[in-house]
């Protein structure tokens, strides 16, 4: 089951529900599909040395960060019965309390679509050469650890 194609992975900002329910209602349109398994990252609000994070900013490597995209996207779907393997990430500034991943499997079964959603969580955020670097109120920044 191998989808056709796939859009950009980055988006600039916050990823809006707006654009999250347009991915998903063009996903409705295959009755095969039993299952989606979606995850969603928000940017936290995290205390850090006694101030809070108040915006995550991402930047990529966009050419590396595409190749080891496709090396993940590949496996992911050689190794599931998926319909459909889709991944947004922010680049730029997105507030704590937006959305900043979203990752859609589509399957027959919740089980194909839970584990192949998750492999491909762990592997962007392992893999891909994107990098965070956490604004503070009290405007000091640090960059950001992937966990």
């Amino acid at each position: 089951m191998k989808e056709k194609s796939f859009p950009p992975v980055f988006v600039q900002g916050a990823i809006s529900m707006n654009f999250i329910a347009k991915i998903i209602r063009q996903h409705n349109r295959n009755t095969l599909t039993g299952a989606y398994s979606i995850f969603l990252g928000q940017v936290r609000s995290d205390e850090t040395q006694g101030t809070r994070v108040q915006a995550v900013e991402y930047t990529t490597h966009t050419a590396l960060a595409m190749e080891q995209f496709h090396r993940i996207h590949a496996s992911v779907m050689a190794k599931y019965p998926l319909f459909s393997l889709q991944v947004f990430h922010s680049t730029g500034m997105v507030p704590a309390g937006e959305i900043c991943f979203f990752v859609l499997a589509a399957s027959m079964h919740r089980t194909e679509a839970i584990k192949a959603c998750n492999e491909t969580v762990e592997r962007v955020k392992a893999e891909m050469a994107i990098w965070g670097r956490l604004l503070l109120e009290d405007d000091r920044v640090e960059w950001k650890e992937n966990n």
